[in-house]
């Protein structure tokens, strides 16, 4: 029982995370210039956008989880 519900708090706190934060952003290193023995790499940061739905399904979903899971047979 307490597996479930500790998995539904996680997904509850996610989808709050996702709701108020729109954007994943990530460091991407990548090679520019490659030639013999001299390699020049740039850092580009990368932004995967995450739909205000996702957030909301993971939450909801969450909260349904931590009360069937805190239900009493």
């Amino acid at each position: 029982m307490r597996g479930i519900v500790l998995l539904g708090v996680i997904l509850l706190v996610a989808g709050l995370v996702g709701l108020a934060s729109p954007m994943i952003s990530y460091t991407k290193t990548e090679k520019v210039v490659d030639i013999g023995p001299v390699e020049v790499t740039a850092e580009r940061r990368k932004h995967v956008p995450v739909p205000p739905l996702v957030g909301g399904l993971a939450a909801v979903a969450g909260i349904v989880i931590i009360v069937a899971g805190s239900r009493k047979p």
